[in-house]
């Protein structure tokens, strides 16, 4: 067995990286253009044009990183099956092939019941057991690859894009020196918020006051009671109880007008001073003013997040989430400080519970 360490780097050739060097990775103060004699730089490109370059960077990001992940996967492969003395076919029915078994008669029946086929059982049958062996044989792939990963250490570099994000005034989880700063765009009436908010209270079980989260609002106009549900967090946060809010409106889903003057009762806020202020809009200026940020930043949708900076978007499972704050958590150990970590905009201290 081979027990060195295998550190992969982005090596797709000297034109991706001078496209990700000139076109992506550039330094801010690099000239991008000059006008006359006012020269425009990279970073002045990234704070007023951020909203049409950062959804494009994701999308190209996320394709760059599916190329990765198969190049890695066939790495590891053919460095195993060197190992082994084998071609990568006899490596993966060595390992795989029979790890992935043909279904019982009575699983392929079990199965064929479930489908509520027209067909007969025995039209069926070979179709189930080639299906059921392609969905075993791809999960035990996946599995094996995900072994050898892990035994050859692998360590993907490619970076994620990054825009400024100005947190002034917004409401954290978590010390304001923690070493990842994770910003949520959240909609409390969005069902991708409501799951990825499980996902992120796992986070700050697993990783403490190494992680901060930061919640900026951004009510999609399709969710009509979304409005007055970040109005009425901002009301709670007003009393110091903005994450109690929060908590109770993913949990609960209950964000009508009368549920959520209700909730400040639950939590004991006083209700007059409440009620006043989500029934007069005092806080709606301020969830409009992180509405427009997202709009100037080009997000489209909820949850869209930024780890220290680097931008990721959707309804993202938990192993992202922990593969993100892991690699942000290692660069303090390696003398580094993150570049993305410096693009987070926070003027004021912003108001932490």
């Amino acid at each position: 067995m081979l027990k060195s360490r295998f550190i992969v780097m982005l090596g797709l050739g000297m034109a991706l990286g001078m496209i990700s060097n000139r076109a992506v990775a550039q330094d801010d103060s690099a000239v991008v253009a000059e006008v006359g004699n006012k020269k425009l730089t990279a970073g002045e490109l990234q704070e007023k044009q951020a909203g049409k370059l950062l959804q494009a960077r994701y999308k190209y990001y996320l394709a760059e990183r599916d190329a990765l992940d198969v190049l890695i996967d066939e790495q590891v492969l053919e460095m195993q099956a060197a190992a082994e003395k084998l071609t990568v076919p006899e490596l993966v029915k060595k390992h795989v092939v029979v790890a992935a078994k043909d279904p019982t008669d009575d699983q392929v029946k079990f199965y064929y019941e479930g489908l509520g086929s027209d067909e007969s059982f025995e039209t069926m049958k070979p179709k189930i057991i080639e299906s059921v062996h392609d969905m075993r044989f791809a999960k035990a792939k996946a599995d094996y690859v995900t072994s050898l990963r892990d035994q050859f250490g692998v360590v993907v570099e490619l970076g994620q894009p990054s825009a400024r994000v100005d947190t002034t005034n917004a409401f954290r989880l978590g010390p304001k020196d923690a070493p990842v700063q994770l910003i949520e765009f959240g909609d409390f009436e969005c069902p991708y918020c409501q799951k990825v908010h499980v996902e992120l209270r796992r986070l700050r079980d697993q990783f403490g006051d190494k992680v901060a989260i930061i919640y900026k609002d951004m009510p999609l106009p399709m969710h009509a009671s979304a409005q007055k549900a970040a109005e009425a967090a901002r009301c709670a946060g007003a009393q110091g109880k903005f994450w109690e809010f929060h908590d109770a409106l993913f949990e609960t889903h209950k964000i009508q007008t009368a549920d959520l003057k209700e909730e400040a009762r639950s939590l004991k806020l006083d209700a007059t001073r409440f009620d006043q202020c989500l029934d007069s809009g005092e806080q709606t200026a301020a969830v409009k003013k992180d509405l427009e940020q997202a709009k100037r930043l080009g997000l489209s949708g909820t949850p869209s997040f930024f780890a220290n900076g680097h931008f990721m978007s959707g309804a993202i499972a938990y192993p992202k989430l922990r593969e993100t704050v892991e690699a942000e958590l290692g660069l303090p150990s390696t003398g580094k400080q993150s570049v993305a970590a410096s693009k987070l905009l926070d003027n004021n201290n912003p108001v932490q519970k």
